[in-house]
């Protein structure tokens, strides 16, 4: 977004690549809602060069291609749409030497030596990252698991953790939330299914790995959960990793997650609500219905209910969470931009 005006042009810039994705539309959402003292401007995709009309907040905005010039001057670079448009960005930036931090929504630049995992909410309040760091942010999942697992182990003690993540399409982007929508009309009226992205039917299904030819094994995503959880709950000084099963779920957004704790000794549902009081955290007690990943739509954070006690291990005890994936990734990723820009970051 480009704007006349001499204020608009002294006020940093954050140019956000793949503005029209899933993730990109989030965050400028929030952007909306919380505005940071920076110009925004909206980068299409990557193999797209016309300039088309948009909207933030609440104004119309111009959507611009993805090129050198539409890159020069920014502060920070947010990548979040297409791998494609990631490496034409990074091409773009270091063939011009540009000195704009990244963002990245991701993952592409996860490898780089240069990269920090970013997750603003669970970071201690003296963490710093190198001025060259890349600043990619962690897994949704990952994050709702580290605040969980992180907020119970302040005061108990836990002996093994499993946790049951089951994935919505919207994780894929938007090509596996318009692809499950078609395999759910097909399904319906008996035609052929779609399976660009899954290989599989996802529609009225539950799958554990995607067929062969997925341009994405959900193994990776697994691994990649992991690995986000891991290093999550080593910077915040939390217990050790759950094990952890990835679920591919026939819903389009949300998160959920059947989590099972064995505690050194189990201190009893109403200990653990207290225990888990944050202000990222809902907890839904006991007489009030359990959270669904419809219903937390659209929130920050995470919900947390129908905590009981394992009928057949006293000592272990279930929880049920919910948290929106899209709004948490956009919501840690603004935290982030607040400290590039000279923000209020939220912890």
């Amino acid at each position: 977004m480009r704007s006349g005006n001499l204020a608009d042009e002294r006020r940093p810039v954050i140019a956000i690549v793949g503005s029209p994705s899933l993730l990109g539309r989030e965050l400028r959402d929030l952007l909306a809602e919380k505005p940071l003292p920076a110009a925004i401007r909206l980068i299409g995709a990557e193999d797209d060069d016309s300039v088309t009309l948009s909207e933030h907040a609440g104004e119309p905005v111009v959507m611009t291609s993805l090129d050198e010039d539409n890159l020069s001057g920014a502060r920070v670079v947010v990548l979040a749409g297409s791998a494609a448009a990631s490496r034409k960005a990074a091409e773009i930036l270091e063939r011009t030497r540009g000195e704009a931090a990244l963002l990245d929504l991701t993952g592409y630049w996860e490898d780089s030596p240069r990269a920090r995992l970013r997750a603003p909410m669970l970071e201690p309040p003296d963490y710093v990252v190198p001025k060259t760091a890349i600043h990619v942010v962690a897994h949704p999942a990952a994050i709702a698991l580290a605040l969980l697992l992180k907020q119970l182990a302040r005061k108990y003690a836990l002996r093994v953790a499993v946790a049951h993540v089951f994935e919505p399409a919207s994780e894929r982007g938007r090509q596996g939330v318009e692809e499950l929508k078609e395999q759910t009309v097909s399904l319906l009226t008996f035609k052929q299914l779609p399976k660009r992205v899954f290989d599989e039917q996802l529609g009225f299904n539950l799958l554990i790995r995607y067929g062969s030819s997925a341009p994405q094994a959900l193994e990776d995503v697994e691994r990649r959960i992991e690995r986000h959880l891991a290093s999550l709950l080593a910077l915040a000084g939390g217990p050790a990793p759950p094990s952890l099963r990835l679920i591919q779920a026939p819903v389009f957004h949300g998160h959920s997650f059947s989590v099972w704790i064995e505690f050194e000794q189990n201190p009893g549902t109403p200990e653990l609500e207290q225990a888990l009081t944050h202000p990222e955290i809902d907890v839904r007690g006991a007489g009030t219905d359990a959270p669904t990943a419809v219903g937390f739509a659209g929130q920050s954070g995470v919900a947390v209910g129908a905590i009981e006690t394992d009928r057949n291990n006293p000592r272990a005890v279930w929880f049920w969470m919910v948290a929106d994936n899209l709004r948490l990734a956009a919501q840690n990723a603004l935290a982030v931009l607040a400290q590039l820009v000279g923000g209020e970051g939220e912890k």
